[in-house]
């Protein structure tokens, strides 16, 4: 549906911190489903942890709002030569398994609120059919 070339067309993310790899499905208004193919070559892996290498919950949840933003993008067809969307909160995250590398992380979001200017999410992420997280987050439409 969307490719790393079409999603670096959309966010502004670039690497290190460009966490979405591809978006495999996408219903404006109501659902998107975003991957995130997890390598050992990740510069966090040098120090989370040494020898027992885990994906930053923190990044998780960052990885959730990206392909949150670009259901916002999509949903209104903003341009990102005009606009930004800003992560503005979180609640209820839990962090229920770990995410090694190797992993491929699936980010599934349904939004429970969304209009132009806002949004809230609910956001899953799974590694095969295990939940590995889950949070609600908001983001914030503006003008650049």
């Amino acid at each position: 549906m969307m490719d790393i070339v079409e999603i670096m067309e959309v966010i502004p993310h670039r690497y290190p911190f460009l966490l979405v790899d591809r978006i495999v499905e996408l219903e404006p208004k109501k659902r998107i489903v975003g991957i995130k193919n997890v390598t050992m070559n990740e510069p966090f892996f040098q120090g989370h942890f040494p020898g027992h290498p885990i994906f930053p919950g923190a990044l998780l949840i960052e990885a959730m709002a990206q392909v949150g933003c670009i259901l916002m993008f999509k949903s209104f067809n903003l341009s990102p030569k005009e606009y930004v969307v800003y992560f503005m909160g979180i609640d209820k995250a839990r962090f229920r398994k770990p995410v090694r590398p190797g992993d491929t992380v699936k980010f599934v979001l349904e939004p429970t609120v969304i209009k132009s200017k806002m949004s809230k999410m609910k956001g899953e992420a799974f590694v095969g059919e295990d939940l590995v997280c889950n949070a609600e987050i908001m983001a914030m439409v503006t003008r650049k």
